[in-house]
């Protein structure tokens, strides 16, 4: 039978107000038909891995799989509760806000992270010049880097913080919580284009080595597609996170709204 879990409950915070990603602006987004500024998707996603992390404590870190989809945004200050249901091994776990669903998603917990290689993931530097963002700045089939990414000490408690995470198996081994590699992800578009007001969307995430707080982390991104659906330009990325250049720490698939209809049509 499916067990309930206990609903993880946040106050949300919008961490990106000062962004360049005007979504997260409360007048940028208004213009867009929102209430407000944006919770970053990256940051929803945090909140929902607290459920998996809480059921498998260190061993998701290590080999958690898990996935979501961003269906409604999440304000600043409002109250955005997590609920999971296990059944069969699989967390199907839903956020509401506001009385509405706002994310759905999905987490498990392999008997053993599977084997990505290096090798297969092409490291090259994010653009020496950023250029405004269109369709050919994704083409597919390339590949793009980061800028390297640390965070520690304040700045890992700090991120800790924001994202409303209290597990003390973060700060009690020096581990760095898994949402950061979502952030890394979203860097992969903001390092290598400069973008208008843009939306993440949903990704699927395979954890394979637990990250160290103070670890520095950059991706290795190849455009998997890119395309056009109701006046929206989507792209997908595919791309291995790595810790100090030779740990593999995850393996992703990325959406975003690159150029929502309204800045496409203009």
């Amino acid at each position: 039978m499916p067990n309930r879990l206990e609903t993880w409950r946040v106050e949300a915070y919008n961490t990106a107000k000062q962004s360049e990603n005007k979504m997260h602006d409360d007048n940028v987004a208004r213009r867009f038909g929102f209430s407000g500024g944006l919770v970053p998707g990256v940051d929803v996603f945090a909140y929902m891995m607290h459920v998996p992390v809480a059921r498998w404590g260190r061993d998701f870190l290590s080999r958690g799989l898990v996935e979501a989809r961003f269906i409604k945004p999440v304000y600043d200050g409002e109250t955005a509760d997590v609920d999971a249901t296990e059944h069969n091994g699989l967390l199907t776990i839903e956020v509401f806000s506001r009385t509405e669903l706002c994310a759905t998603g999905t987490a498990s917990l392999p008997a053993v992270a599977p084997m990505v290689s290096l090798s297969d993931y092409v490291a090259v530097p994010p653009v020496a010049e950023r250029k405004p963002v269109s369709p050919a700045t994704f083409e597919t089939g390339k590949w793009l880097g980061t800028m390297p990414r640390r965070w520690a000490g304040q700045d890992a408690t700090g991120y800790l913080a924001d994202v409303r995470e209290n597990d003390p198996v973060f700060a009690r081994e020096g581990l760095g919580h898994p949402g950061l590699i979502q952030r890394v992800m979203n860097r992969v578009l903001v390092d290598n284009t400069i973008l208008g007001p843009w939306i993440h969307v949903g990704s699927r995430m395979q954890l394979l080595s637990a990250a160290r707080a103070g670890d520095e982390i950059t991706a290795q991104a190849k455009v998997t597609a890119n395309y056009e659906k109701k006046g929206h330009r989507f792209v997908e990325l595919d791309a291995l996170v790595v810790a100090n250049g030779t740990t593999p720490l995850a393996h992703c698939q990325h959406t975003a709204i690159y150029m929502p209809r309204e800045q496409a049509a203009a």
